[in-house]
Protein backbone atom coordinates (compact mmCIF):
# COMPACT_ATOMS: atom_id res chain seq x y z
CA UNK A 1 0.00 0.00 0.00
CA UNK A 2 1.32 3.43 -0.87
CA UNK A 3 1.87 6.05 1.50
CA UNK A 4 -1.52 8.30 1.78
CA UNK A 5 -2.13 11.22 -0.43
CA UNK A 6 0.37 14.49 0.67
CA UNK A 7 -0.23 17.61 1.50
CA UNK A 8 0.52 20.38 -1.56
CA UNK A 9 3.82 20.84 -2.12
CA UNK A 10 6.80 21.20 -4.30
CA UNK A 11 9.12 18.67 -5.55
CA UNK A 12 12.91 20.01 -4.37
CA UNK A 13 15.32 16.86 -4.36
CA UNK A 14 16.01 13.66 -5.36
CA UNK A 15 18.02 11.24 -3.93
CA UNK A 16 18.83 7.93 -5.78
CA UNK A 17 20.36 4.74 -4.09
CA UNK A 18 20.91 1.81 -6.45
CA UNK A 19 22.39 -1.39 -5.41
CA UNK A 20 22.81 -4.26 -7.55
CA UNK A 21 24.91 -7.87 -6.72
CA UNK A 22 26.28 -9.81 -9.08
CA UNK A 23 28.37 -13.54 -8.88
CA UNK A 24 31.87 -13.64 -10.66
CA UNK A 25 32.61 -16.24 -13.13
CA UNK A 26 36.01 -16.23 -10.75
CA UNK A 27 33.68 -17.75 -7.94
CA UNK A 28 33.87 -13.98 -6.06
CA UNK A 29 30.61 -11.59 -5.77
CA UNK A 30 30.60 -7.68 -6.85
CA UNK A 31 28.23 -5.53 -5.03
CA UNK A 32 27.83 -2.33 -6.77
CA UNK A 33 26.56 0.96 -5.32
CA UNK A 34 25.49 4.09 -7.09
CA UNK A 35 24.09 7.39 -5.33
CA UNK A 36 23.05 10.57 -7.20
CA UNK A 37 21.43 14.01 -5.95
CA UNK A 38 19.61 16.47 -8.15
CA UNK A 39 17.61 19.80 -7.43
CA UNK A 40 14.62 20.44 -9.61
CA UNK A 41 15.58 24.49 -9.91
CA UNK A 42 19.06 25.81 -11.08
CA UNK A 43 21.82 27.21 -8.71
CA UNK A 44 25.31 28.33 -8.44
CA UNK A 45 28.01 25.99 -7.37
CA UNK A 46 31.39 27.82 -6.27
CA UNK A 47 33.45 25.08 -8.42
CA UNK A 48 31.25 23.94 -11.14
CA UNK A 49 28.86 27.07 -11.94
CA UNK A 50 25.45 27.21 -12.85
CA UNK A 51 23.81 23.74 -12.03
CA UNK A 52 20.41 23.57 -13.90
CA UNK A 53 17.58 21.23 -12.64
CA UNK A 54 18.17 17.88 -12.90
CA UNK A 55 21.98 18.23 -13.31
CA UNK A 56 23.87 16.07 -10.64
CA UNK A 57 24.94 17.64 -7.87
CA UNK A 58 26.68 14.30 -6.62
CA UNK A 59 27.17 11.27 -8.28
CA UNK A 60 29.61 8.38 -6.80
CA UNK A 61 29.83 4.72 -7.30
CA UNK A 62 31.33 2.33 -4.99
CA UNK A 63 32.23 -1.85 -5.87
CA UNK A 64 33.05 -4.22 -3.42
CA UNK A 65 34.42 -7.58 -4.24
CA UNK A 66 33.80 -10.13 -1.51
CA UNK A 67 34.08 -13.69 -1.49
CA UNK A 68 32.11 -16.47 0.11
CA UNK A 69 32.41 -15.14 4.00
CA UNK A 70 31.11 -11.39 2.78
CA UNK A 71 35.07 -10.47 3.73
CA UNK A 72 36.01 -7.62 1.18
CA UNK A 73 38.38 -9.00 -1.57
CA UNK A 74 38.80 -5.73 -3.26
CA UNK A 75 37.17 -1.97 -3.77
CA UNK A 76 36.84 0.84 -6.47
CA UNK A 77 35.48 3.69 -5.27
CA UNK A 78 34.59 7.06 -7.91
CA UNK A 79 33.09 10.23 -7.60
CA UNK A 80 31.90 11.52 -11.08
CA UNK A 81 30.00 14.43 -10.20
CA UNK A 82 30.38 16.56 -6.58
CA UNK A 83 30.26 19.93 -5.60
CA UNK A 84 33.81 20.59 -4.46
CA UNK A 85 37.02 19.73 -6.65
CA UNK A 86 38.83 18.23 -4.10
CA UNK A 87 35.72 15.07 -3.12
CA UNK A 88 37.42 12.40 -5.95
CA UNK A 89 40.84 12.86 -3.95
CA UNK A 90 39.53 10.96 -1.39
CA UNK A 91 38.40 7.26 -2.74
CA UNK A 92 41.81 5.99 -2.82
CA UNK A 93 40.56 5.82 1.54
CA UNK A 94 38.07 3.11 0.95
CA UNK A 95 40.87 1.13 -0.08
CA UNK A 96 40.78 0.78 3.81
CA UNK A 97 37.80 -1.54 3.84
CA UNK A 98 39.74 -4.57 2.40
CA UNK A 99 40.11 -7.56 4.68
CA UNK A 100 36.96 -6.45 6.88
CA UNK A 101 33.77 -8.63 7.01
CA UNK A 102 30.33 -7.52 6.24
CA UNK A 103 28.83 -9.08 9.34
CA UNK A 104 27.50 -7.83 12.81
CA UNK A 105 30.15 -4.59 13.40
CA UNK A 106 30.48 -3.45 9.99
CA UNK A 107 29.33 -0.17 10.26
CA UNK A 108 31.43 0.56 12.85
CA UNK A 109 34.45 -0.73 11.45
CA UNK A 110 33.58 1.58 8.49
CA UNK A 111 32.87 4.82 10.82
CA UNK A 112 36.81 4.04 12.43
CA UNK A 113 38.09 3.83 9.11
CA UNK A 114 36.35 6.24 7.30
CA UNK A 115 34.22 8.38 9.35
CA UNK A 116 34.74 12.50 9.11
CA UNK A 117 37.94 13.90 7.43
CA UNK A 118 38.78 10.49 6.59
CA UNK A 119 36.11 9.60 4.33
CA UNK A 120 33.32 10.40 1.67
CA UNK A 121 29.49 11.22 3.96
CA UNK A 122 27.89 10.20 0.53
CA UNK A 123 30.27 6.97 -0.26
CA UNK A 124 30.30 5.67 3.63
CA UNK A 125 26.26 6.44 3.71
CA UNK A 126 25.99 4.14 0.63
CA UNK A 127 28.06 1.11 2.48
CA UNK A 128 25.07 0.73 4.46
CA UNK A 129 22.60 -0.37 1.64
CA UNK A 130 25.37 -2.06 0.05
CA UNK A 131 26.15 -3.94 3.07
CA UNK A 132 22.73 -5.38 3.20
CA UNK A 133 22.87 -5.70 -0.57
CA UNK A 134 25.74 -8.16 -0.59
CA UNK A 135 23.46 -10.07 2.31
CA UNK A 136 20.75 -10.53 0.00
CA UNK A 137 23.12 -11.66 -3.35
CA UNK A 138 25.16 -13.73 -1.26
CA UNK A 139 23.49 -15.44 1.77
CA UNK A 140 20.60 -17.03 -0.21
CA UNK A 141 23.04 -18.86 -2.84
CA UNK A 142 25.50 -19.67 -0.18
CA UNK A 143 22.96 -21.22 2.11
CA UNK A 144 21.32 -22.81 -0.77
CA UNK A 145 24.72 -24.70 -2.18
CA UNK A 146 26.03 -25.63 1.49
CA UNK A 147 22.50 -27.35 1.75
CA UNK A 148 23.27 -29.11 -1.14
CA UNK A 149 26.80 -30.51 -0.32
CA UNK A 150 24.94 -31.51 3.44
CA UNK A 151 22.38 -33.42 1.69
CA UNK A 152 24.60 -35.07 -1.10
CA UNK A 153 26.96 -36.05 1.91
CA UNK A 154 24.33 -37.86 3.55
CA UNK A 155 23.26 -39.52 1.01
CA UNK A 156 26.61 -40.91 0.08
CA UNK A 157 26.65 -42.40 4.00
CA UNK A 158 28.58 -39.70 5.99
CA UNK A 159 26.88 -38.57 9.06
CA UNK A 160 24.57 -36.47 9.37
CA UNK A 161 25.71 -33.11 10.13
CA UNK A 162 24.11 -30.06 11.41
CA UNK A 163 22.30 -27.32 9.72
CA UNK A 164 24.65 -23.97 10.48
CA UNK A 165 22.74 -21.04 12.07
CA UNK A 166 20.98 -19.14 9.64
CA UNK A 167 22.50 -15.33 9.71
CA UNK A 168 19.15 -13.88 9.47
CA UNK A 169 18.09 -14.72 12.65
CA UNK A 170 17.14 -12.39 15.24
CA UNK A 171 18.13 -9.59 12.99
CA UNK A 172 14.32 -8.30 12.51
CA UNK A 173 10.78 -8.92 15.03
CA UNK A 174 9.99 -11.50 11.73
CA UNK A 175 13.30 -13.18 12.27
CA UNK A 176 12.75 -13.39 16.20
CA UNK A 177 14.26 -16.67 16.91
CA UNK A 178 11.48 -17.57 19.93
CA UNK A 179 8.49 -16.29 17.22
CA UNK A 180 6.46 -18.53 14.86
CA UNK A 181 8.15 -17.93 11.54
CA UNK A 182 11.23 -19.57 12.51
CA UNK A 183 9.46 -22.43 14.65
CA UNK A 184 8.29 -23.19 11.21
CA UNK A 185 11.31 -22.42 8.69
CA UNK A 186 14.09 -23.30 11.13
CA UNK A 187 12.58 -25.22 14.30
CA UNK A 188 16.10 -26.47 15.78
CA UNK A 189 16.96 -23.44 16.20
CA UNK A 190 13.78 -21.69 18.14
CA UNK A 191 14.08 -20.74 21.09
CA UNK A 192 10.33 -20.00 22.11
CA UNK A 193 8.26 -21.65 24.45
CA UNK A 194 7.42 -25.42 23.81
CA UNK A 195 3.64 -26.60 22.70
CA UNK A 196 2.19 -28.11 25.77
CA UNK A 197 0.88 -30.72 23.63
CA UNK A 198 4.50 -31.92 23.07
CA UNK A 199 4.66 -32.34 26.85
CA UNK A 200 6.74 -29.72 28.21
Amino acid sequence: MPLSAPAERQHLHTRRVTCQGYRRADGLWDIEGHITDQKTYPFENTWRGALQPGDLLHEMWIRLTLDDTLTVRAVEAVTDHAPFRGCPAITPNFQRLVGLRVASGWTQAVKDRLGGTEGCTHLVELLGPVATTAFQTIGPIVSREQEQKRRAAEAAGAAPRPRPRPPVLDTCHVMDSAGPLVKEWYPEFYTGPKDAAAGD
